[in-house]
């Protein structure tokens, strides 16, 4: 049983506790906040024992081995550093960081902390349908491009639309349509086809400067990918990848609720199966699988390869933010 913590308590820290709960492989023992009431609060309602308003109390006094971080994207690079530093693992909600120099940091410090595992909670990666969306692609005779879309109102938009800038929509805070929804489509294209050799970002800025959506493309050898994101619309666009008569299409290129295979006679194949009610409920099985296991060569080769494909993507992110011109406050 994984002893961990948690560091932010909004809808998405609840759902992977659920999650975690639900795989019966992690207790939640500690909780951190910036107000000490809403700590209590939300570790009370999910039985933990020990609540936090300091954070260096709660690395240094607090009773865990892993911790989940869902803080503001800007927070996360050096609440990820303190984990490592007090050989922790940290599961950091997406994206993990801002850019490229942050990744190289921890990955040093990962090596003077053998101890200590940094995973990307990217849930998509860790479920069936992309798995299998990634092996039909490695089947098809010949690839000819992508077209994948994630567009989702926000429901914090309204707020910006009333003159408030919430941390989503906040340079300051490292927000942005690409930061959020585009790290889905980015860890489809890199999970499924590699690394692109060029990539250009056309965003449509909003009033605070960050990209309320945006159109990215991406330039491989023998084909392009486009990325369709957007915080301050909706889509209800499938998205495809297309053979040379066939054609992988999806309901939704992160959600993966319904994935077909379209065959050259047109002939249409269901590929996988109903996703977990939680969609968390996946990644938390494979981190309890590394945390659990650290000396199962198959485990930590699972662990190198979901960090490798982590860096990529936010190489990518951070490639496709300058393409666009959008520097972050703390970049500047």
């Amino acid at each position: 049983m994984i002893k961990y913590a948690i560091i932010g308590t909004n809808w998405i820290t609840q759902q992977f506790v659920s999650a975690a709960h639900e795989s019966g492989e992690w207790r939640l023992n500690s909780v951190y906040s910036r107000s000490l009431k809403k700590a209590q609060s939300f570790g009370e309602k999910n039985e933990a024992n020990q609540y936090f308003e300091d954070l260096n109390s709660f690395f240094s006094d607090g009773d865990f081995d892993a911790v989940y971080i869902a803080s503001p994207n800007n927070l996360h690079f050096e609440q990820a550093k303190m984990a490592i530093l007090h050989d922790k693992a940290a599961v950091v909600e997406k994206p993990i960081v801002e850019n490229p120099a942050q990744f190289e940091q921890l990955l040093d410090l990962l090596k003077s902390h053998p101890k200590a595992r940094l995973f990307e909670a990217a849930r998509h990666l860790h479920e069936e349908n992309f798995k299998i969306i990634q092996k039909k692609i490695s089947e098809m005779k010949l690839i000819q491009g992508a077209t994948l879309t994630y567009m989702k109102y926000s429901s914090r938009y309204d707020a910006l639309l009333d003159g408030q800038e919430p941390n989503v929509f906040s340079l300051n805070f490292g927000g942005g349509a690409l930061q959020d929804l585009g790290v889905y489509v980015a860890y489809d294209a890199v999970g499924w086809f590699g690394m692109p050799e060029d990539v250009a970002y056309f965003p449509s800025k909003i009033r605070t400067g960050v990209d309320g959506s945006g159109i990215a493309i991406l330039r491989y050898p023998e084909f392009d990918v486009t990325l369709n994101i957007g915080k301050n619309k909706n889509s209800y666009l499938p998205s495809e990848v297309y053979g040379l008569k066939d054609t992988i299409l999806m309901d939704n290129a992160a959600e993966l609720g319904k994935v077909d295979y379209i065959d050259d006679d047109d002939n249409n194949h269901s590929l996988g199966g109903q996703p977990d009610a939680n969609p968390m409920l996946s990644e938390v099985k494979d981190f309890a699988q590394v945390i659990n296991n650290p000396m199962n060569s198959d485990r930590q080769k699972d662990y190198q390869k979901w960090l490798e494909i982590s860096q990529n993507v936010n190489k990518l992110l951070f490639n496709l933010r300058q393409n666009g011109k959008i520097y972050f406050t703390d970049e500047k």
